[in-house]
């Protein structure tokens, strides 16, 4: 049983100093010099010259206590943090106050540098021999773009890993009781871009309208009555259960759910923006049953998932 003065305690301490400790004071289970360690003799190209190094870390949907303990400490030890729109606010707030701060987001049809641009300057910062966290909204490798930085960085021969966050959708999932898969309702789970590119979203509409399957699409707001009418279109019953996750994870979390048919509407008479992701399949009704159980979070106005 845990005591109770020790939980009080705890209760206490704010995240940003529980994560600057553990950052500080890390457990010996996670090695704290990797990052400076050089590659292996001829791991990289041009002899991997000494320079500085570069994470590529995963900032977890919004929630900083949902951070992992390498993430934390990243964030402590850097000089420079180039980060994105979708980084929390909590999060940025770990960052040190002599290091440098870089925004590098992107926003719908609005970016503050073209990853090209982005790419270079991570190669230039580590070859300054900087300490550089490249800090990504949810997973670097899940629709973040992480690769294509990581080819830049490896083929110049700078250090670089990759520290993994909780991607949206696992983030959404655990503060909504949404669960992604269930054996009652889906045995496939398929995360999707609906990020448009010249006024298109190109999608396997076939695959996605399969049933007994949960479909995530990310970045998919702005095209939400054209990923509805399309997955309609291609064999998904209009009534199928879906939702629109609004900022998960944090205060501001919202929830409207309604059949494919009428989701479009129902999430603009909400007023929902972005960042927000669209769940498409039959897990969405169990957010009623299991959303009770969970603890309360900041209250905001939320539409029920109907049964």
């Amino acid at each position: 049983m845990v005591n109770a003065r020790y939980r009080d305690t705890c209760s206490q301490i704010s995240v940003q100093e529980t994560l600057a400790r553990l950052a500080f004071r890390p457990p010996v289970c996670i090695p704290k010099a990797f990052p400076l360690a050089p590659p292996a003799a001829g791991g990289l190209p041009h002899g991997g010259a000494r320079c500085g190094w570069v994470s590529l870390v995963g900032a977890g949907p919004g929630d900083p206590e949902l951070l992992t303990l390498r993430a934390a400490r990243r964030i402590a030890e850097a000089e420079v943090v180039v980060y994105d729109n979708l980084v929390g606010s909590g999060v940025l707030d770990l960052i040190p106050e002599d290091a440098q701060r870089i925004y590098v987001g992107k926003e719908a049809g609005r970016h503050a540098l073209p990853q090209g641009d982005i790419n270079r300057l991570l190669l230039r910062l580590a070859r300054q021999g900087l300490r550089v966290v490249r800090l990504k909204g949810g997973d670097p490798f899940i629709f973040g773009r992480g690769g294509e930085e990581m080819e830049t960085l490896a083929a110049a021969g700078v250090v670089c890993e990759v520290v993994p966050g909780i991607t949206a959708a696992s983030g959404m999932a655990a503060c909504t009781g949404i669960p992604l898969t269930h054996r009652e309702h889906a045995q496939t789970l398929v995360f999707a871009t609906g990020h448009l590119k010249d006024g298109t979203v190109n999608l396997d509409w076939t695959a996605l309208a399969r049933p007994q399957q949960t479909v995530v699409i990310y970045m998919g707001l702005g095209a939400l009555e054209l990923i509805c009418d399309a997955l309609i279109a291609h064999g998904l019953p209009a009534d199928t259960p879906a939702a629109v996750v609004h900022a998960a994870s944090t205060p501001q979390q919202r929830v409207v759910g309604q059949p494919l048919a009428t989701l479009p509407a129902a999430v603009r008479a909400a007023g929902l923006g972005s960042p927000s992701l669209i769940v498409i399949g039959s897990v969405t009704r169990l957010h009623e049953v299991l959303q009770p159980a969970m603890p309360q979070r900041a209250p905001a106005p939320a539409a029920a998932v109907p049964a």
